[in-house]
């Protein structure tokens, strides 16, 4: 099992910036994806960006590109979102996921969200 909690949501005004923090624990995350995920309100869950822990390789959906960065602390064994830019319709409830090996398929362990609200 790995367990995984999400700290750093917040209310912030368009253009301005904000990181997201998932701490994972239970166990080694050296083989796993890291993603963040979000969900606004009346809309489906959507992917924003994924790392493979081991390759510190990343992945971004495209309305993110430019203005969001993933990364891994092997210290703290916590995934990054640093979120700058931002807009209103960037307002959701964040999630942070796991699961082994590559970032495409099925998420298998998921924190309780944390909520990103951008004021226009």
């Amino acid at each position: 099992q790995v367990q995984l909690v999400e700290s750093g949501g917040g209310l912030v005004q368009a253009g301005g910036s904000l990181r997201l923090s998932c701490a994972a624990s239970g166990r080694t995350v050296s083989n796993y994806s890291m993603a963040w995920f979000r969900q606004a309100p009346g809309k489906e869950r959507e992917f924003v960006a994924a790392i493979r822990w081991i390759y510190g390789s990343t992945y971004y959906a495209d309305f993110v590109k430019g203005r969001f960065t993933i990364s891994r602390n092997n210290r703290k064994n916590t995934v990054d979102l640093q979120m700058n830019s931002l807009r209103p319709e960037d307002t959701a409830v964040y999630y942070c996921a796991a699961r082994q090996g590559v970032p495409d398929g099925h998420y298998d362990y998921w924190g309780q969200g944390t909520q990103v609200t951008v004021s226009s």
